[in-house]
């Protein structure tokens, strides 16, 4: 049995079940909303495995499914080594996102990485700790500004709002996900124009390690 993890809610799993009914497999929940049991027609041997978007790399990484939909930007930033453990099938087209780093605004003159590692310096000399940039994805930006050369800076946990942050002075600058860059400007936060860290899609992953041959569920999905 081919065990498929896709997004246990929200606009993730009903993306996820259009794209697989446009290809002849009709995912469903088969309880109520609240019940996280799946139920899959159209093809035999495939059981479906209803799943938060952050699990899914974990549970593909440790084989427990064989095929997961999430977005990239989980992928890079929960698996190391990660080529060895999963590998793209096919990117879905939806759920788009870019992984930014964005400052406030009235920051006229921070407009590239260079000038943040500027700033930084500035900022802890000026008040005796490292400028703090709020994110959820510590691999990939710590990764990404140590490849630009930032330093004096240290990562701070968000796991809420955090376009809010600078607002509410726990942090002067960002790394996120943004789709529009909306809720940047309705924070008043400008994204540095190297600043974009990954762009990020819903994909669906294959499992190196379950041992399931996903091939069959591959060949009817035509891709």
């Amino acid at each position: 049995m081919i065990k498929l993890g896709v997004p246990s809610k929200g606009r993730l799993m009903g993306d996820a079940f259009s794209w697989f009914g446009k290809r002849g497999i009709t995912l469903s929940k088969a309880g109520s909303d609240r019940e996280y049991v799946g139920k899959v027609d159209g093809i035999d041997g495939v059981e479906l495995v209803l799943l938060s978007a952050g699990e899914i790399p974990r549970e593909l990484a440790a084989g427990r499914i064989d095929l997961g939909v999430t977005g990239t930007d989980l992928i890079h930033e929960k698996l190391s080594a990660r080529d060895s453990k999963v590998e793209a099938v096919v990117e879905m087209g939806f759920g788009h996102a870019d992984l930014i780093v964005a400052v406030p605004a009235c920051w006229t003159d921070v407009t590239t990485l260079h000038d943040l590692d500027a700033v930084a310096a500035r900022f802890r000399a000026t008040h005796g700790f490292r400028l703090r940039i709020a994110t959820k994805y510590h691999r990939l930006v710590r990764k990404f500004l140590t490849d630009a050369g930032v330093a004096d800076y240290q990562l701070v946990d968000s796991q809420g709002a955090t376009e809010g942050v600078v607002k509410n002075e726990t942090a002067e600058a960002i790394a996120d996900i943004t789709s529009t860059g909306e809720t940047l400007r309705a924070n008043h936060l400008r994204i540095l124009e190297d600043g974009l860290v990954l762009k990020s899609q819903a994909t669906l992953w294959r499992s190196k390690v379950s041992g399931g041959d996903v091939s069959k569920i591959v060949s009817h999905l035509g891709v």
